[in-house]
């Protein structure tokens, strides 16, 4: 007697993508993707993107010593742009997607590289460790949150309060080239680095997103899965 077994089946979520720019980027991302060499695959752009993070990591560490790391960090984040928008594109562009495989490593690598660019910048002297610290915590946590949603809601958020990972990408930039020219700010009589202003506001959304997320969709799943007695 032989038994078959057969594959469970698998769901992508629905992405939920709201942010300012996140119409014209995917016309972007589609028009570039349709023009790349054959040769160049979605894990080529994975690991360029994942490579690019831990390199912008590495030169805000190496702004502690010469500030011209924060400008070696611009070119790096829009590698860094480049390989980890366009992946899933260029896999759907291709109708050759593999939902698991690719949600799960490029996440996994997303979380490993925030984690090494946060390092690269509590190591700057741009910012105080510990709001670094508490910054990558809550960002953790948000992500945590998000893909939990994905598995129980069937919905991938991407985006929150109109603002994606390219809007983060432009913000941090910007404060860069501030940073460069004056790295702290007056405010009160009181004087602060410029970045743990940023990233204290930062983390402080950041967290309210995540109590917003999490209320929402647990009342969701409550009242989806009523207890029985």
């Amino acid at each position: 007697m032989t038994t078959t077994t057969t594959k469970p089946t698998f769901k992508p979520a629905h992405r939920s993508h709201t942010s300012l720019l996140a119409a014209a980027e995917k016309r972007t991302l589609i028009a570039i993707a349709q023009r790349l060499p054959a040769g160049v695959n979605s894990d080529h752009l994975t690991a360029l993107g994942f490579i690019a993070l831990l390199a912008a990591g590495a030169s805000y560490g190496y702004a502690l010593f010469n500030p011209v790391g924060l400008l070696l960090v611009i070119p790096l984040l829009i590698i860094n742009w480049f390989g980890d928008s366009l992946d899933g594109t260029l896999a759907r562009v291709r109708d050759c997607q593999r939902p698991r495989y690719g949600f799960y490593v490029d996440h996994i690598l997303d979380a490993i590289g925030m984690s090494a660019l946060m390092t690269g910048m509590a190591f700057s002297g741009f910012i105080s460790p510990m709001v670094a610290g508490v910054f990558l915590i809550v960002y953790l946590l948000l992500s945590i949150e998000i893909y939990l949603a994905t598995y129980a809601v069937g919905v991938f958020h991407l985006s929150y309060w109109n603002f994606g990972p390219t809007e983060l990408r432009i913000l941090l930039i910007a404060g860069n080239l501030f940073a460069l020219r004056r790295p702290d700010a007056v405010i009160a009589g009181h004087r602060f680095l410029l970045f743990d202003l940023g990233f204290g506001i930062g983390a402080c959304a950041l967290f309210v997103i995540l109590l917003q997320a999490a209320v929402k969709h647990t009342r969701q799943l409550y009242r989806e899965e009523p207890s029985r007695r």
